[in-house]
């Protein structure tokens, strides 16, 4: 972002929560003494993090007391300098059990891309109903963020969320080119192994080892046939990209 441009927190925000793949969880202990641990993190559509927790964990039992939590996500940016220049961005909420398809297939995508993920007979998915939120994105950019404008709106997108299993699967198996080419050629990122672990009505997100993308659509899509149509239009136009001019 240049000095010209206007910071938009909201952006920043979600910038941030899709940069890694690991989260702070502090939650509260018997006598409300604060625990925390670090723990890895997927997110839903709408932005609500997932995580998959041990019943033997202390902080897994410490929810099953009281949900109240937190999650502080930090995007890198101070790994050769200053601990404190990345973004940062505190959740808070509470958080419970989740079963659902979709929530589940969300922490696959992200964290075990094989699906060769054994069940563990001691750990199940959790997720937050996030209240609050507080972003620092640099010096005098602190911001209290309502949920309702840090998530992404899934009204009216019925049809898209009930086929992104399909989208996902069928671009990480199929067009594997064709997400790398969104990476590199759009994206102006390393190559990787890049595959596609979502997929809603604002865009497509990446990743590859220790790297995450955002392809951000034109226009808002609420059904499959507006989401691919974006997705083929990328591809073509990451093909010309690749083109030496004439």
């Amino acid at each position: 972002m240049s000095a010209t441009e206007a910071f938009d927190p909201v952006s920043s925000a979600r910038a941030t929560l899709r940069s890694t793949g690991t989260a702070t969880l502090a939650t509260l202990g018997a006598d409300g003494s604060p625990f925390a641990t670090l723990v890895t993190v997927a997110l839903t559509a709408d932005l609500s993090p997932v995580m998959h927790l041990s019943d033997l964990a202390v902080h897994t039992k410490n929810l099953k007391r009281d949900p109240r939590a937190s999650l502080l996500f930090v995007a890198p940016g101070g790994e050769t300098g200053n601990p404190l220049a990345g973004n940062r961005i505190t959740l808070t909420g509470t958080i419970a059990r989740a079963e659902d398809e979709p929530t589940l297939r969300r922490y696959g995508w992200r964290h075990v891309p094989s699906g060769n993920h054994p069940p563990l007979a001691d750990f199940n998915y959790y997720r937050m109903t996030v209240t609050g939120s507080h972003l620092v994105a640099g010096f005098g950019r602190i911001h209290q963020i309502p949920p309702e404008a840090l998530l992404v709106s899934l009204e009216g997108a019925d049809d898209l969320m009930a086929g992104e299993a399909m989208i996902v699967d069928h671009m990480n198996d199929d067009h594997a080119d064709a997400i790398a080419n969104y990476a590199t050629r759009l994206l102006g990122l390393p190559f990787g192994a890049w595959r596609m672990t979502g997929c809603d009505p604002e865009g497509a997100d990446l990743a590859a080892p220790g790297r995450t993308a955002r392809l951000p659509f034109g226009d808002r899509a609420a059904t499959v046939a507006e989401a691919g149509a974006a997705l083929k239009a990328f591809a073509r136009q990451a093909r010309l990209a690749e083109q030496p001019a004439a």
